[in-house]
């Protein structure tokens, strides 16, 4: 099962988040525990299995800053051929302004994926999920691997991935304080070994 903790927010890496200023209101007539409930019934449905749901949500904070929330968890592709062959899945949602109404957009889609395979598009079904699948926490420490480029790119592409990245993990916008500090580590680990090349 995932290593992805319930709380705090754990955004799948690589995966772009709405800015707040976006965010929207949503229309889902629902309460947290219904949206909790109707996620687990869709995951069940669809042969998912271990749900951890997560979030900035506490108990003193039931409606936090960042609204984000991500499903991840276990799925079969095909059951019968393969019914150990299970995959970590990730479904993160951070449209609507509340929590309870991205957990209830994320039960939606699964909803929705289930009424394609019931109508014959298994496969289609496979390939979507493929594009949920939930990538390892990066256990590298090497900056290029951190920082998600060649090793030998161009220092301007490499100082301008470092600016995205530090903009969409900054604990201001939501982000992660240890994936933020690690961006941070990476990109001096890179300006030391450039420095060392250049005398």
């Amino acid at each position: 099962m995932s290593e992805h903790t319930a709380y705090p927010l754990s955004w799948p890496a690589g995966w772009p988040k709405t800015d707040a200023s976006r965010r929207e209101t949503a229309r889902f007539n629902t309460t947290l525990p219904a949206a909790l409930a109707n996620l687990q019934k869709q995951i069940k449905l669809m042969g998912g299995k271990n749900l951890i749901l997560s979030s900035n949500y506490t108990l003193g904070s039931a409606n936090p800053k960042e609204p984000g929330v991500v499903a991840y968890f276990d799925w079969c592709a095909e059951p019968h051929k393969y019914p150990q062959q299970f995959l970590s899945m990730a479904i993160p949602c951070d449209r609507w302004l509340r929590i309870e109404h991205n957990v209830q957009a994320i039960a939606l889609t699964v909803e929705a994926m289930r009424g394609m395979e019931r109508w014959g598009a298994k496969h289609m079904i496979k390939a979507m999920f493929t594009g949920f699948k939930a990538l390892p926490a990066a256990k590298s420490s090497d900056w290029w691997v951190v920082l998600d480029v060649d090793r030998n790119a161009q220092v301007d592409h490499i100082k301008e991935r470092y600016r995205s990245l530090v903009k969409q993990f900054h604990p201001d916008n939501g982000g992660s304080t240890d994936d933020f500090r690690r961006v941070q580590t990476a990109y001096e680990q890179f300006e030391r070994e450039a420095g060392a090349a250049r005398t």
